[in-house]
């Protein structure tokens, strides 16, 4: 391999929210962290090369976009997905939930019904409750380690006329589903059917696992791309989130625009210099570093899969097929949600994403983030295996 994913890291004491806010939001500061879902493998040299040149340049004033940043997210999801979008429907936002957000604020009115399908990301819930929307639920439903959509109560809440905003999360977090074509055009076919319009967070899309396949959402036709707009990024994929950069992409030009006038309102059109220059080395050399991150992410998630089995049977894994986020699930052990959490924590000293985070239906699960040298993932699991073992 050309790029060494199993090198130490130290993120201590270097402003990571993930290492370093620990003591924030946990019982103690000694815990080790594998829950905010950003990586702990050093980003792609080519990326680091651009933000070096930039840095050489020794002069950071305000920052003028050219067409080429636009062009290079456009090209990588053509290249990637076979999906020919247009970069004059691309904006840069500085970033997913915030661009959610503003998009309810814009395109929908107070007291509006929004759906999102649970357990899933929790600044979903957040997002649609702060903004003096109504949150309605779709909950997923679980099958022998596998999570698929109840369409019976998906096409009964769409129909209801004050349902105006459905929020797809694919690929899926935390349940790891990559949505399959068949899937993707039955909640199309529902949404456009009652006039349900969609916000597609896709900004795992590169983030999948052999024999699944990413499908945009808005590639499935002219007419679900029409009701769709859609949010993606580089920074999930090449561990750049700290730069505060996303695209959106909106099919109707008016709405582009008027999502273009609040960001300048609100002064938080341009990038920063590092961004501008890294989302652009990203896409146009970063492939065959993600293709090597793919295949290390894969080795991980078979460690962690075989760990389990023979040493904490008792936790089934949910496999992801995307992401690198694993769902684990605790019920078996009997407890609820406040004594799993503080058991983990206490008897493990480990830092998980607590299921109940994520929805009605995510207690009893945790999730565990992947995304790290060999090392630190044993070390994880043997903190995991430590806590079980340590009840009566």
């Amino acid at each position: 391999m050309k790029y060494d994913f199993n090198k130490e890291v130290n993120r201590k004491h270097n402003d990571s929210a993930k290492w370093d806010e620990i003591g924030k939001n946990f019982i103690s500061k000694d815990l080790l962290p594998m829950w905010v879902a950003d990586m702990d493998f050093e980003t792609a040299p080519e990326i680091l090369e651009a933000m070096q040149k930039k840095l050489n340049q020794k002069i950071f004033g305000y920052v003028s976009r050219p067409d080429s940043y636009y062009e290079s997210a456009a090209n990588w999801t053509k290249r990637r997905y076979g999906y020919d979008i247009n970069p004059k429907t691309l904006i840069h936002a500085p970033g997913v939930v915030p661009s959610i957000s503003l998009i309810l604020r814009l395109f929908s009115n107070e007291n509006d019904k929004i759906l999102i399908q649970s357990p899933v990301y929790y600044p979903f819930s957040n997002i649609i409750e702060k903004n003096n929307r109504k949150l309605v639920v779709n909950l997923l439903k679980e099958q022998n380690g596998k999570y698929f959509i109840d369409f019976e109560d998906f096409q009964k809440k769409c129909e209801d006329p004050d349902l105006k905003w459905f929020i797809l999360c694919n690929p899926h977090n935390p349940v790891g589903r990559v949505w399959t074509r068949r899937e993707l055009e039955r909640m199309g076919e529902i949404c456009l059917k009652n006039n349900v319009r969609v916000i597609a967070d896709e900004i795992w899309r590169d983030l999948v696992y052999k024999d699944y396949k990413y499908i945009p959402f808005a590639s499935l036709s002219k007419e679900i791309e029409d009701i769709t707009i859609t949010c993606f990024a580089a920074t999930k994929t090449f561990n750049i989130a700290g730069l505060q950069a996303s695209f959106v992409s909106f099919p109707r030009q008016e709405e582009l625009i008027k999502f273009d006038n609040e960001l300048g309102v609100l002064d938080i059109k341009r990038n920063n210099p590092f961004s501008l220059v890294a989302i652009e080395a990203a896409f146009n050399k970063g492939e065959p570093w993600l293709n090597e991150l793919l295949d290390y992410l894969q080795s991980n998630l078979d460690f962690l899969i075989e760990y389990f089995e023979k040493n904490i049977p008792k936790v089934k894994v949910i496999k992801p097929e995307g992401t690198y986020l694993v769902w684990l699930d605790f019920r078996s052990l009997g407890l609820n949600n406040a004594d799993l959490s503080i058991l983990l924590q206490k008897e493990g000293k480990i830092a998980l994403d607590d299921g109940f985070w994520f929805g009605e239906n995510g207690g009893g699960f945790e999730r565990i983030n992947i995304a790290c040298p060999r090392y630190l993932l044993e070390d994880g699991l043997k903190r995991i295996k430590k806590a079980v073992d340590s009840i009566k």
